[in-house]
């Protein structure tokens, strides 16, 4: 019987896992390296979706959970204010960009998921700000269900409304394991977590914690630059993924700004700092004053550094080994659409439920 869980990580994925486990009555301790939320949670772009890129049908089925989980928790905890459902914005550059969109409309409206087909004057209604010599005159793509979470609010919200004991600054070093099982979990500070089971959150660190416990986890992260601004006068009230440019706002005003071509300019120097050329990253914020011209009004206020976890195939990885069997992944790409829902599985599964129809496709054995 498990009683005891240990929660390695306490990102959206270790804070959402603790959340359900004590809600259905297990004893859990979460344990991070560092402080709650301040890996990658603290620098990613979190915008909720099942857009066209989620395959196979598994995979957007289970981010369409994902958002539905995000909606119901902010419909039921008091103080939601890490929810906004504002949709997502799309059109193409060019011929082939235009051509890729539609192919994903085509796919999503298959599947049963909401997006239309706006004008440009349509889409100035909801964007009043945006300039609209940025826009194509049609076939802008608008997927009304999408928005975006605060992750940090969100691991707060969770970790304060659960029983879980908290163990911060205090990375794990090793498991104790007998007769295919783990045991315990040792800490740098030498203490040990009697467990159950283990349930490794450690997003892009979960291979070496993997590692730790004798298993291989295949993982191909990769790092994530995010710019954002100073509060700006500027009126953005959703996910916008433009041609060259991919926004949205950050609360208290402002805005953050991404492309994939910026992930590209972070370096790591011998000492093991980490910098971002510069150019690129002006590069970007001209694309954002482009399409919003207030931008220009904003300083930009910080450049970070996220490490995406990315599992060897791209798809998430959630259930036991099977060398170790009550040693569980909950380790995943779209990370903070996926956790209430992914999360809630997991911890299901950890406490004997089976959802092997919903998690099939994403077993730890696959890999």
């Amino acid at each position: 019987m498990v009683e005891q869980v240990v929660v390695i990580g306490a990102g959206v994925y270790g804070a959402a896992v603790a959340a359900e486990l004590t809600r259905r009555g297990a004893r859990v301790t979460v344990v991070d390296a560092g402080a709650p939320g301040a890996g990658t949670s603290s620098a990613t772009f979190s915008w909720t979706n099942a857009n066209g890129g989620k395959k196979p049908r598994a995979y957007h089925d289970l981010n369409v959970g994902g958002m539905e989980a995000h909606r119901r928790l902010a419909r039921d905890m008091s103080g939601s204010d890490w929810y906004h459902e504002g949709g997502n914005l799309e059109w193409g550059g060019d011929d082939a960009e235009r051509e890729e969109l539609i192919r994903k409309v085509d796919t999503v409206l298959g599947y049963g998921y909401e997006a239309r087909w706006l004008t440009r004057a349509d889409v100035l209604r909801l964007e009043p700000d945006m300039n609209p010599a940025e826009l194509t005159a049609d076939e802008i793509a608008y997927f009304p269900t999408e928005g975006w979470v605060e992750p940090v609010r969100l691991i707060g919200h969770l970790l304060s409304n659960s029983s879980a004991e908290q163990v911060w600054n205090d990375a794990v070093v090793g498991f104790e394991t007998a007769d295919g099982l783990v045991r315990s979990v040792r800490l740098a500070s030498g203490q040990r977590l009697p467990a159950d089971a283990v349930v490794n959150c450690a997003g892009p660190q979960a291979a070496k914690v993997a590692r730790l416990a004798g298993l291989d986890l295949p993982m191909r992260n990769r790092r994530g630059v995010l710019i954002y601004t100073a509060p700006v006068a500027v009126s953005v009230s959703r996910v916008i993924r433009a041609p060259r440019v991919d926004l949205r706002p950050d609360g208290g005003g402002r805005i953050l700004l991404h492309t994939h071509a910026v992930d590209d300019a972070a370096r790591v120097s011998a000492t093991g700092e980490i910098a971002v050329d510069q150019a690129a990253v002006d590069k970007v914020v001209e694309a954002g004053c482009a399409l919003y011209p207030g931008i220009r009004a904003a300083n930009i206020e910080s450049v970070r550094v996220g490490e995406r976890p990315i599992p060897g195939d791209g798809l998430p990885v959630l259930g036991p080994a099977p060398e170790l069997s009550n040693f569980y992944f909950a380790v995943s790409h779209s990370g903070v659409t996926l956790s209430l829902y992914a999360g809630g599985l997991l911890a299901a599964e950890v406490l004997g439920e089976n959802h092997t129809e919903e998690l099939a496709a994403f077993r730890y054995d696959r890999l």
